[in-house]
């Protein structure tokens, strides 16, 4: 899937880039309201199902990057089971780095969602198992060992600081002990209070 947000024109040579450069088995192209673009992933993300997730960020998609995916797709078990790529550029990279509490660097990049999904319990294991040597993988190639907070199931400490950077964590580490000094909001990938 491949979704722009810029000017009808500008989308059109990059879809036209795509179509020349891997013919898609499939193409439908229209323009959509937002929240339809993301309903198109609500059968893939429903209740009751279960899930795990592995981030990173990456530079740009090298033979190498490429060389991963082609080895490690064709392993995954679920047919829900997905690795999606963000392409994080303009306005993403206007503001500078200490402009926003946004963990990760404001330059050009690829956000990598490595996606276990599973409709039943007994699956997961497998997929988990193949999100993590997914990730293993690609770490080398990756930006810092920084990732896209948000999309870590299993929290690390050390990967959230770097994902942050040291003067930025220290900040929000700052507030959270100004307004949540007992740490009751901590049920997510957690900055813990200063």
């Amino acid at each position: 899937m491949l979704a722009g947000f810029g000017p009808p024109e500008q989308h059109a040579e990059i879809v036209e880039v795509v179509r020349t450069g891997c013919p898609p088995l499939f193409d439908f192209v229209t323009p959509m309201p937002y929240t339809a673009l993301q309903q198109l992933f609500d059968e893939t993300t429903c209740w009751g199902q279960h899930y795990y997730e592995k981030s990173a960020y990456i530079a740009e998609i090298t033979d190498d990057v490429i060389d991963v995916v082609t080895d490690q797709v064709p392993r995954k078990t679920s047919p829900l089971t997905a690795v999606l790529w963000y392409r994080l550029d303009e306005a993403y990279a206007e503001p500078d780095e200490d402009d926003t509490a946004y963990a990760g660097g404001r330059t050009p990049r690829y956000g990598t969602f490595i996606f276990a999904a599973a409709p039943v319990p007994d699956m997961l294991p497998a997929d988990r198992a193949w999100a993590r040597e997914f990730a293993d993988a690609l770490r080398p190639l990756t930006m810092n060992d920084t990732t896209y907070v948000n999309a870590m199931t299993e929290y690390d400490e050390e990967r959230v600081r770097a994902s942050y950077g040291a003067a930025k964590y220290g900040r929000l580490a700052s507030i959270k002990g100004r307004y949540d000094p007992g740490n009751v909001f901590h049920r997510n990938i957690n900055i813990k209070p200063a």
